[in-house]
């Protein structure tokens, strides 16, 4: 009996195409990587900073190794803003809970002026933003003595009005001694 090769062949490949066997599946999608955009900057109170609402919260104060220190910020969180007399440097150190970029500035404005210093990212553990100043600084007496309130206007973040209460004065009091 001859075989007829090309027939042969072309019955296996019909044969083939009947197969019952399923396709491979498809590869899965790859997922999509969101794009990230910036934050948007925080909204500003509007107005004159002597009309914004005061932030919540309270002033403590209390003293450490390096010096004394006022925080305020609403009760069992992190300070919203912090100043302390670093006794070792005879500094005043101000933060501002956030954190800001190169260039970035520190505005502190009170009923009888304001003043503008560079800021910087204190780095540490959690994100603050710093100015560094003599205790004599002349602002420090301005807030002193500020009706009720001053203001903190720090780049790229919220600005905030805070209570000019003793706290403050205390500690700038500390580091002039």
């Amino acid at each position: 009996m001859r075989i007829n090769t090309p027939l042969l062949a072309l019955s296996v490949l019909a044969l083939a195409a009947c197969s019952s066997a399923p396709p491979e599946p498809a590869p899965a999608p790859q997922p999509v990587q969101p794009v990230t955009t910036p934050a948007p900057a925080p909204a500003q109170p509007q107005g004159s900073w002597i009309d914004w609402p005061i932030a919540s919260g309270t002033w403590s104060y209390r003293q450490d190794d390096r010096g004394s220190l006022a925080l305020f910020g609403p009760a069992e969180t992190d300070a919203l803003f912090v100043i302390r007399c670093d006794q070792s440097r005879r500094q005043l150190i101000l933060s501002r809970a956030g954190s800001v970029g190169e260039g970035a500035t520190m505005v502190l404005r009170a009923t009888a002026g304001m003043a503008s210093y560079p800021a910087r990212n204190t780095g540490g553990e959690l994100p603050y933003a710093a100015i560094a100043l003599a205790p004599t600084d002349i602002m420090m007496d301005r807030i002193a003595y500020s009706r009720g309130r001053f203001a903190v206007e720090t780049s790229g973040l919220r600005s905030i009005a805070l209570p000019a209460w003793p706290e403050f004065s205390r500690v700038v009091e500390d580091c002039r001694r």
